[in-house]
């Protein structure tokens, strides 16, 4: 075989060898973009998720905190429901993205976290009916499930953790 021919066949292998590995880069770059896409949105999800809880729960506290007198304004009863209403749509909407973004263990672990807000619309049904022989009972449970809905919500937190790779957020 002739030096030249050698020559060129040796650069047409060169050639291919840099084409061939310059596709398996990018190919590689471009999964790791989208990885490190996908693990911003969910990110971003499972963030608004929890903040829309923490603003429900601090407007469920501002219920409770009314409904606790002897003898409520039921005016003010109804704003803080309305707002704690308001609410509790924006956990529903935060949810949807977080569920949307998954994967299945986030979301369960959102299933998980489920606010008993009957036993809260009972207490304040009773308060407008003048009827305080379950208030006690109710205010009780409805911090019993708050107690229950933290847990549940620490637990996404760990579950969001790990699919975010982020092993700073651990929960005693």
């Amino acid at each position: 075989m002739d030096a030249g021919l050698a020559a060129l066949l040796g650069a047409a292998v060169g050639s291919l060898a840099t084409l061939g590995s310059a596709m398996v880069t990018g190919r590689a770059a471009a999964r790791s973009q989208f990885a490190q896409g996908r693990r911003q949105h969910r990110r971003e999800a499972y963030a608004n998720y929890l903040a829309a809880v923490y603003d429900r729960d601090v407007a469920l506290d501002e219920v409770r905190d009314v409904l606790r007198a002897d003898r409520p304004d039921l005016r003010e009863v109804d704003e803080k429901m309305e707002r704690f209403y308001v609410q509790v749509r924006g956990v529903h909407r935060a949810a949807e993205f977080v569920i949307l973004e998954g994967p299945q263990s986030v979301v369960e672990a959102l299933y998980r976290a489920v606010h008993a807000a009957e036993v809260m619309r009972r207490t304040v049904r009773d308060a407008h009916a003048g009827d305080a022989s379950r208030k006690a009972a109710d205010i009780a449970l409805a911090t019993e499930r708050e107690h229950l809905l933290y847990q549940a919500v620490k637990g996404l937190r760990v579950a969001a953790a790990d699919v975010l790779g982020d092993s700073r957020i651990r929960v005693s």
